[in-house]
């Protein structure tokens, strides 16, 4: 199993940058992959980033060129570097892992607000 813990959210002005952290911990070895995805109010829940476990990232075209997602495997911790936020960007962030078997773990998300 593996739990995921995201913090870093809170209230931005347009135009700001926030990171986002997400600390995992159990049975890192079985990572395949983490992402982060985002639920804006009364939308669906969207991919924005993701990062495998050789590093190698994607990205949603809304954030590409203002998001960042990087790792550090000594802290077991995933990142989202985030500039230049628009309101739009308002959302609850929600760590994923997904394991080589190809389960998938849930933080419990963290809220990011952008204020115009």
């Amino acid at each position: 199993q593996v739990q995921l813990v995201e913090s870093g959210g809170g209230l931005v002005q347009a135009g700001e940058s926030r990171r986002l952290s997400c600390v995992a911990s159990g049975t890192l070895s079985s990572i395949y992959g983490m992402d982060w995805y985002r639920q804006p109010p009364g939308k669906q829940r969207e991919m924005v980033a993701s990062i495998t476990s050789k590093s190698v990232t994607s990205y949603a075209d809304s954030v590409k060129g203002r998001f960042t997602i990087s790792r550090d495997n000594a802290k077991n911790t995933v990142y989202l570097q985030m500039n230049s936020l628009k309101p739009e960007d308002t959302a609850v962030y929600f760590c994923r892992a997904v394991l080589i078997n190809g389960r998938v773990y849930w933080g419990q998300g963290t809220q990011v607000t952008v204020s115009s």
